[in-house]
């Protein structure tokens, strides 16, 4: 809605189409989407609780809508955002150029322990870093986005995107004939087309791509799968790859087959047992030696989580003016960090108005919405924040913006973020939309899945279709709008009883 009550224009025909529905039917769609992502498998893992680990992420069916101007001013604030980064990424292990020039302190970068001292030196194939990245923003006011956090090394979620679009094809087919929605189902083309690009000079004919995943224990296994499955490629595990003369090879009934790219879903830490942890099971033994010989493309680039650094994400403004000489597009929220003594007096001054994050944590974890905490838990975060300082910085709370979402059979207010996912190979590419991730709980800022946050279908709404213009769900779309009516697929044979198939993990 506008400040004064009226329906913003992209959410005129979905209000119309839910007020004639009724939340009685809504509700009923919701249990049916549930019903469907648990036969499909599409869950997530959470270790840390006890009990079964396994969960469904709850989806809601209202969407999050954006119109075309919306998104393309998004759109070109991301693509400025990742160049940005990447090229921070290849100075510091390069030059070291930014830091000279006195625009970030050279301990936040080279003392930090996402900076690997084995990228020094080192240009990745196609000179890209950070080959797939999500974004994550928020927004304050109409006009208003700020970019909340850049996920560089492992972004996940791109699945739930794709599965959620899929999902509202088979309960609302007859909303897709009353929009035009940009399409979001051509990504794992996308995807395979920029991890080819990115292939080594060294490859012989069509690049040998792979997903390599940590295993089905992992939380986003189902992700690695449903990924490897959508590209048409290979889904490995590390003992499944061999490195031999600094050449990698996948183990296959055929013989051992030469592997040009690797869109690696493996830590750091444990990608290569002679280069990083001994003890490493997960992953390939001499595969940083065939990195740096220039044999294999990985995406994202070892090293690349130094540009995620919550530490290091108040200096990316400076970044895109120091490389691009550009203004950003895209703004950061306002960051403390309390390893600086001038910030940290503040921030413990004003626990109570601040959100607290670890600069190195993930998921929700190690945080601390001060508004919402009690003062038993602002006193133990200011112990923590006096004894490791570096270890925490903090925001404001910001008056995010919230969407029409159905909790307990009721549709309301609650808030939400939007992670796109960006592809930079030898050109930049993103769908339109991405992951909106909705924090479920009345008056929650925290979207996390692993911390009762759940998802939503993005819509970025092209302009409306001219008479007699059809209108194509894309090539995985379960509905096509044809001269306004629409042809769906047949009935879903009978799904299994959900308590008796649980599916697979994912964060």
């Amino acid at each position: 809605m506008h400040a004064d009550g009226g329906i913003r224009p992209p959410y005129l025909e979905i209000a119309r189409f839910l007020e004639a529905g009724g939340q009685a039917a809504l509700e009923q769609k919701r249990r049916e989407a549930e019903v469907l992502f648990r036969r499909i498998g599409v869950t997530f893992a959470v270790y840390t609780e006890g009990g079964d680990p396994e969960r469904l992420i709850p989806f809601d069916v209202i969407p999050r809508i954006l119109s075309r101007m919306e998104w393309e001013r998004l759109s070109q604030g991301l693509e400025q955002r990742v160049r940005a980064l990447n090229a921070f990424l290849a100075d510091v292990y390069g030059p070291q150029e930014i830091i000279k020039a006195g625009r970030i302190p050279a301990d936040l970068v080279l003392r930090n322990e996402g900076y690997l001292p084995q990228m020094v030196g080192f240009t990745p194939p196609g000179g890209v870093y950070t080959v797939i990245s999500g974004i994550d923003l928020v927004r304050t006011g109409p006009d208003q986005f700020y970019v909340l956090e850049d996920n560089c090394r492992t972004p996940s979620g791109v699945s739930y995107m794709l599965e959620n679009r899929e999902a509202m094809l088979r309960l609302f087919p007859e909303a897709f004939t009353r929009h035009r929605i940009a399409p979001v189902s051509h990504y794992p083309e996308e995807l395979l087309e920029t991890l080819k690009s990115i292939a080594p000079s060294s490859c012989q004919g069509e690049p040998c791509v792979v997903v390599l995943t940590p295993g089905p224990y992992n939380s986003a296994y189902y992700e690695h799968s449903f990924l490897a499955d959508e590209m048409g490629v290979e889904l490995v595990e590390g003992a499944d790859l061999f490195v031999r003369d600094k050449v990698v090879y996948m183990r296959t009934t055929a013989g051992p087959r030469r592997v040009d790219v690797i869109y690696r879903r493996i830590d750091d830490e444990y990608l290569d047992p002679e280069a990083f942890r001994p003890d490493s099971a997960l992953g390939v033994a001499g595969l940083m030696e065939a990195y740096r010989a220039g044999n294999v493309a990985l995406a994202n680039a070892p090293g690349a989580g130094i540009a995620d650094d919550k530490a290091v994400y108040p200096f990316v403004p400076e970044m895109v003016r120091f490389y691009l000489k550009e203004e950003p597009i895209l703004q950061n929220v306002p960051t403390f960090m309390c390893e600086r003594e001038a910030d940290r007096e503040h921030v413990l001054a004003n626990l109570d108005k601040l959100v607290v994050k670890l600069a190195r944590g993930s998921g929700g974890y190690g945080m601390l919405v001060g508004p919402h905490a009690t003062e038993e838990q602002r006193a133990e975060f200011a112990d923590r924040i006096r004894a490791r300082p570096g270890d925490y910085i903090a925001q404001p709370t910001l008056a995010l913006s919230t969407v029409p979402t159905l909790c307990e059979g009721k549709v309301a207010s609650r808030h939400v973020d939007l992670r796109p996912f960006i592809l930079f190979g030898r050109s930049i590419r993103m769908v339109p939309g991405g992951l909106t991730r909705v924090a479920l709980r009345e008056g929650s800022l925290v979207v996390n899945s692993s911390q009762g946050g759940g998802t939503k279908d993005t819509w970025v709404l092209d302009d409306p279709p001219k008479p007699g213009q059809a209108q194509s769900a894309g090539p995985r779309g379960l509905a096509q709008t044809m001269d306004g009516m629409t042809q769906s697929m047949p009935p879903l044979p009978p799904l299994p009883d959900a308590a008796n198939d649980p599916g697979r993990g994912f964060r």
